[in-house]
């Protein structure tokens, strides 16, 4: 890390916010799911887990858009008003989903309205989504010979949410709130508009307009030499490098997406709530042994390179996937374990390396104009992973759903294979490009 003292603090208080963004990202876009699902059921007399998870799939097919949207604004705003506009409506959005109720403790779907729970889910996931392209801009403009080292310190916030959130409020909410998952969203509230605030008064877009450059450097980026061009659709569309990007992420975020999305749901069906229960506390431990691997995969990425770190990233993909596919009824423990660990490497390692791996092909300054084309047409077949994975877990083809999604993962890795060859944009200003 830079010795400049200003540069310190800044990269300091973005390390803090990014964890936070990665966190509530995380709880919000997927995660929470699993907390919804468990307080309303179709058995207590709620609403169905088709029903609680179709807004989630809604708004996933609506951040297809969004994407594209939110990178534009990034573009042509910065990144401070688009994220401090979207959140705040994310956050009335989340006092709806408390008025909306539901809840099976509170009577269930009789004392629900569903279309103010559909509405308000919806808009919190559409949302949420910005949290993430604003934590990865914004690490992507400050830093570039330490780029994966300090995104895996900003995507520990994604499991983190599976060990406090996930695991955590899931037990508290039923052994403390009798069930009523309100308050936690209050919370949730109450800390969006702190971290807005922070926001507002305490970061710059990109070191320049603190007067720094990036990794706190005393001089700008030697690999950015020359105008900057911001990328139009049609540029990156026809760019080979840009479908392999489409294509390998695209399929490792479709394992997030799936598997995330539906883990409450398949633990259901193998025992109902208790067991769900039970894999919530493997999760949370290899959550916490996982948490690392963000840092791990950051590292390989600025020691190996991005394309080589995203390949181990793919065979461990295949770790919650098969351990998923393998739990007999009532849960196995060890396969609870693998499971655990299996989505602390996912859910570390996907995000920490999935905004790196376009930095290192497009570079930082043209990182958000490919990004928000390449990161939209990932989304496509994504959203709609969860939903897929509901629907045939309900319907009791299971083994067909994480079969698919082996052969998902290997899609993934053939694409990254190819991307071998081609060299980091900024490879100059890297430890690995000859300094």
């Amino acid at each position: 890390m830079s010795k400049n003292k200003k540069f310190l603090g800044n990269a300091i208080l973005l390390c803090v916010l990014g964890v936070v963004f990665m966190f509530l990202y995380s709880g919000l876009q997927n995660d929470q799911i699993g907390i919804i699902q468990a307080f309303i059921t179709e058995e207590g007399g709620g609403w169905s887990a088709n029903a609680t998870q179709l807004p989630m799939t809604v708004g996933n097919i609506a951040c297809i858009v969004l994407t594209f949207v939110y990178g534009t604004l990034f573009v042509k705003y910065g990144v401070k008003k688009p994220l401090i506009a979207v959140m705040a409506i994310t956050a009335v959005a989340i006092l709806g989903m408390v008025a909306a109720n539901g809840l099976d403790c509170s009577g269930g779907a009789a004392s629900g309205n569903y279309v103010l729970f559909f509405i308000a889910l919806f808009i919190v996931r559409c949302g949420c989504m910005i949290l993430q392209m604003a934590g990865f801009m914004l690490v992507a403009n400050w830093f570039i010979r330490l780029r994966g080292q300090i995104m895996g310190i900003v995507t520990v916030g994604s499991p983190l949410f599976s060990v406090i959130g996930t695991a955590g409020m899931t037990s508290l909410i039923k052994t403390q709130f009798g069930g009523d998952y309100r308050p936690f969203y209050i919370g949730v509230v109450v800390l969006i508009m702190v971290v807005l605030l922070v926001v507002a008064f305490g970061i710059k877009d990109t070191p320049e307009e603190a007067g720094l450059y990036p990794d706190g450097a005393d001089h700008a980026p030697a690999s950015e030499k020359g105008d900057e061009v911001h990328l139009t659709v049609g540029q990156v569309l026809k760019e080979k490098k840009a479908w392999q990007l489409i294509v390998s992420y695209g399929a490792f975020t479709f394992i997030i997406n799936a598997c995330m999305g539906s883990m409450a749901i398949r633990y259901i069906t193998l025992g109902g709530i208790e067991v769900w229960l039970g894999a919530t506390k493997y999760l949370a431990i290899g959550a916490i042994l996982g948490i690392p691997m963000s840092y791990v995969f950051g590292l390989l990425d600025d020691k190996l390179g991005s394309v080589k770190a995203s390949m181990v990233l793919g065979i461990c993909e295949l770790i919650p996937v098969i351990c998923l596919m393998l739990q007999p009824m009532g849960g196995s423990v060890p396969l609870m374990v693998g499971w655990g660990f299996g989505v602390a490497c996912m859910t570390g390692g996907v995000p920490t390396l999935h905004p790196c791996i376009t930095a290192y092909v497009y570079g930082r300054r043209e990182y958000q104009s490919a990004n928000r084309i390449i990161m939209a047409i990932q989304l496509i077949p994504s959203a709609v992973a969860a939903m897929m994975m509901t629907m045939l877990i309900t319907s009791g083809k299971a083994m067909v759903g994480y079969g698919i999604l082996i052969a998902v993962v290997v899609i993934g890795l053939i694409a990254t294979a190819t991307m071998l060859k081609i060299e980091d944009a900024n490879a100059a200003d890297r430890s690995y490009g000859g300094k």
